[in-house]
């Protein structure tokens, strides 16, 4: 296929751009930049823009005869969502109608959307499916479900076929280290950990130790991001015109805050200096995603389903690149 892949020079974009690359597919990256880096994806497929630049979208369609789009370009912050919802909303929703809009002008029938967990907001009961009901607590969350409302209904209309793919908590790096997390600011918790095992950081901090949870700490479902890409190029494969396939990816069972800093303290052989401090508001205890429909409908099995082989890749990754991709700089 040729692939329009936007958002693709950010973390699970270019990761998933690496294996389009690998399985013969033509790959283009179209990014803004923002947060996504000029090292992380090969030169020669890498067109800087924006969505707004409706006008380049069009003649890239065109030129390049690209036949399917893998959308990732978001924002994707809760707390600045919070801060600031109308960057949101502008970036997530606006922009990806611009996107859809040229989608359908150009007769392309096959979409797949960078969707997110954050579209359940805080469910009782888990682990969460596909027919979870779908109650997002703050703007980004908001953002991420409204495209999903939109892509059903253009599915509906125009017959493009999508698949929204709702992933828990990205992780990890490519195996052969050449790629992997680099944000600013950093906000996840395997490579925070890892930065304080670096010497980066002074602590990291656990927000709350007295949920209902074994040890008193939230817990999540870390997925390896190269895993993600495999989701993403198998629904990319299934698709149909008119089709529309919703699944979460998770690996099924979770790990808390205090087996994340355990688990990287044993891959690094360093004492991780913590700090407990109080709850965040809206943390839930615990958040697992059940990902059966998508095994049983696209055959898609996760290769790292257990943390300490996610947080091998990521270290390794972090060990050869301390400054990030400003190393290649």
């Amino acid at each position: 296929m040729r692939i329009l892949v936007t958002g693709g020079a950010g973390y699970i974009g270019s990761h998933s751009v690496k294996l389009f690359r690998e399985r013969g597919h033509e790959v283009w990256v179209y990014d803004n930049l923002v947060y996504g880096h000029r090292g992380a994806v090969p030169a020669d497929c890498l067109i800087v823009g924006d969505l707004n630049e409706t006008h380049r979208l069009d003649q890239l369609l065109v030129e390049q005869r690209i036949d399917a789009i893998v959308h990732f370009a978001a924002f994707a912050a809760v707390g600045e969502s919070v801060l600031q919802p109308a960057k949101y909303w502008q970036n997530n929703l606006v922009n990806t109608l611009n996107l859809l809009e040229c989608v359908r002008r150009h007769g392309i029938k096959r979409f797949v959307f960078s969707s997110t967990c954050a579209t359940f907001g805080c469910p009782t009961a888990m682990p969460i499916t596909e027919a979870t009901p779908q109650h997002p607590i703050n703007p980004y969350g908001h953002t991420k479900l409204a495209v999903e409302w939109a892509l059903d209904e253009y599915s509906q209309a125009y017959g493009i076929g999508y698949a929204a793919l709702r992933y828990f908590n990205a992780s990890g790096a490519a195996a052969d280290g050449t790629i992997g997390e680099d944000h600013t600011p950093e906000t996840h918790l395997i490579p925070l950990v890892l930065y304080a095992a670096m010497g980066k950081r002074p602590q990291i901090e656990i927000f709350g130790t007295d949920y209902a949870t074994p040890d008193g700490t939230c817990i999540r479902d870390y997925i390896h991001v190269d895993d993600l890409a495999e989701a993403h190029l198998l629904a990319l494969e299934k698709l149909t015109p008119a089709a529309g396939l919703r699944y979460n990816l998770g690996i099924g069972h979770g790990y808390s805050v205090r087996e994340v800093i355990r688990t990287c303290e044993e891959v690094t052989g360093k004492l991780v200096p913590v700090k407990e401090g109080p709850r965040r508001a809206g943390d839930p205890p615990i958040l697992i995603a059940s990902s059966e429909k998508i095994q049983k409908e696209l055959g898609w099995r996760p290769r790292y389903v257990e943390l300490r082989g996610i947080v091998e890749t990521a270290w390794r990754w972090h060990q050869g690149h301390p400054k990030g991709y400003r190393d290649k700089s």
